[in-house]
């Protein structure tokens, strides 16, 4: 386990997810510090982790620094930490900040960018990370502790999170959509709405559980349920009509593109 001591520049929802993952995966409370301007922050942090708010100065303490606020208040928040930070492992949660800006703000040659996406939150979190040329093993076995703790990560060149940013980073919403969308339909069919939503909820839990752990094809795993005249393949039919793997493919693409975008802002 990292004995490192790590310092949060931010302590809003995803910091705090973090924070409670590390805590419950063996990190030493100790080991931990956050600091945040905002007072509703403050106050949510420390009753979702139990730690109470360091004083902006312990981050000279720190060997690891976690940017975890929101992109327009970057240079605000690290405006007079350069001489502070340059030393220090930099693990960056800000969207679409690129690692030569982390560097740029920070001072620091040992950068890592990462994608969080909003399960970490129950820690079931898919992080796609990026590390800059500087950054060596220790540096790679810290951040994929820290990301351990929320979920799974994946170490990728940085041009590929603008992609996990539309598969994982969105992705999350998409299926919130197709439950609902599930939901709708049972309550049409005639089930009631609380009834059609928890079925619903739990019917896309079971087939994304089935997918990681049986090791098939989503499409081996369709055929299994799709009988020749029946029901599931007059369901697959009209997806088909309406284009909705295309749909969902596209949707994942626009969002990368959109990420790309404001990366070269």
């Amino acid at each position: 386990m990292n004995q490192q001591k790590i310092f949060f520049i931010g302590a809003g929802k995803m910091a705090t997810a973090i924070v409670k993952g590390m805590l419950k995966k063996g990190f030493k409370p100790e080991q931990i510090a956050a600091f945040d301007i905002s007072l509703d922050a403050i106050a949510e942090f420390q009753q979702a982790t139990g730690l109470r708010i360091a004083a902006e100065e312990a981050i000279a303490d720190a060997d690891t620094v976690v940017i975890a606020v929101k992109p327009q208040m970057l240079h605000a928040a690290l405006a007079s930490k350069k001489g502070i930070l340059q030393k220090k492992l930099i693990i960056s949660i800000a969207a679409g900040v690129s690692l030569m800006k982390i560097g740029e703000l920070t001072g620091s040659k040992r950068l890592v960018r990462v994608m969080p996406n909003i399960p970490a939150l129950i820690g079931a979190g898919v992080s796609g990370y990026a590390i800059s040329p500087d950054t060596d093993e220790r540096d790679v076995q810290a951040t994929q502790e820290i990301l351990g703790s929320i979920g799974i990560s994946e170490c990728v060149s940085e041009k590929m999170l603008d992609a996990i940013t539309g598969l994982s980073g969105s992705g999350p919403a998409y299926v919130f959509d197709f439950i609902q969308a599930l939901a709708d339909g049972g309550v049409t069919a005639g089930l009631p709405r609380t009834t059609a939503l928890r079925l619903a909820a739990a019917t896309v839990a079971g087939a994304a559980k089935l997918v990681q752990e049986s090791g098939s094809h989503p499409s081996a795993l369709r055929d299994q349920v799709m009988s020749p005249g029946g029901t599931t393949a007059e369901g697959i039919k009209v997806l088909e009509c309406g284009g909705f793997r295309g749909l969902v493919m596209e949707a994942v693409i626009a969002a990368a593109c959109k990420s790309e975008s404001l990366t070269k802002q």
